[in-house]
């Protein structure tokens, strides 16, 4: 690992640490991001975005562990579909708790995604709570999927910057969201 990599690594887990709003590459598009059991630092996030209330993001987790502490049981199902998944993919799972209340949805459900990009993967696993991840652009307007598509005003009201792949011009699409129905099947809704 590149130093340049670990300094960013570092501050942006810093400025969580400090209940700060981050502007970071996720797995998929560029994000704003906050401690997901910080109910301040989501407020603060969702004014930001001007994001409505009652309209939940996801929250990226380390691993299955980290999974289960958000939820009150983990999808039997849930394994097998990581295992299988080709693309970034967020999972709605009910009985959700331990989270900011904004993150819950009106159902209990929140969005739960395990990033298999190696600089969100790094950040979760060392700030050790969920990571809001909710695109960087003012609610209704275009995400993204390159730092240099990222609205001014956004980049000027984040707490933290970070400068690790502003200069990729690779793009992906946002993740794919599927739910598990009660007999423990996938419904995609967002594909």
């Amino acid at each position: 690992m590149n130093s340049f990599f670990r300094q960013e690594v570092d501050a942006a887990v810093d400025a969580l640490l400090l209940q700060q709003v981050i502007l970071y590459p996720t797995d998929t598009v560029w994000g704003l991001g906050c401690d997901a059991e910080v109910p301040k630092a989501v407020e603060q996030l969702y004014k930001i975005k001007g994001r409505p209330e009652g309209k939940p993001s996801i929250v990226l987790v380390a691993d299955l562990k980290m999974l289960a502490r958000y939820v009150s049981e983990v999808p039997e199902a849930l394994e097998a579909a990581l295992a299988a998944q080709t693309r970034p993919t967020t999972y709605i799972i009910p009985a959700a708790h331990h989270l900011a209340p904004q993150l819950i949805g009106p159902d209990g459900t929140v969005g739960l995604r395990i990033p298999q990009d190696e600089f969100c993967h790094k950040v979760v696993r060392r700030l050790g709570h969920g990571l809001v991840s909710t695109s960087a652009n003012v609610s209704g307007e275009p995400t993204p999927a390159t730092y240099v598509a990222v609205d001014p005003r956004i980049i000027r009201q984040a707490d933290y910057v970070v400068s690790w792949r502003q200069n990729d011009v690779t793009t992906v699409a946002p993740s794919r969201v599927v739910r598990f129905t009660p007999d423990g099947q996938l419904e995609v809704v967002r594909d």
